[in-house]
């Protein structure tokens, strides 16, 4: 059984191009407001959740801190992904418990890596 992750991206050509390169390995959902990821998220479950931080209406962050807010995704593994190379968007981040941060452009190998150290820390861990 594949592993289920939530994108979230306003800009629907990242959320085409992550999810035609995480398909093969991963079950992607993905949408394009934090209120409508909010809104799914209140009948779904992923094991992974992948957000843009600057979107309209709604940004990442306050889309991570009301997950991290309800009780079912409170320890969902969060990655953020961002144009902004500002250490103070990324502190802020962290601090609202977002478990990585990745910088757009963004290589496509590294953020399997990611992916596979947040979904599997232990397995990951062990290889070393």
């Amino acid at each position: 059984m594949k592993h289920k992750i939530l994108l979230i991206d306003d800009q629907r050509v990242i959320c085409l191009l992550l999810a035609n390169f995480l398909s093969k390995d991963y079950d992607i959902t993905c949408k394009q407001s934090g209120k409508e990821a909010l809104l799914w998220l209140e009948h779904n479950l992923p094991d992974l959740i992948i957000c843009d931080l600057q979107m309209p209406e709604m940004d990442g962050l306050e889309v991570l801190t009301q997950v991290r807010s309800r009780g079912f995704t409170k320890h969902t593994p969060f990655l953020i992904l961002s144009a902004t190379a500002e250490s103070s968007e990324r502190i802020k981040c962290y601090r609202q418990g977002a478990q990585d941060y990745i910088e757009k452009p963004f290589n496509p190998e590294e953020l399997k890596e990611i992916i596979n150290k947040n979904l599997h820390p232990l397995n990951y861990a062990r290889q070393w």
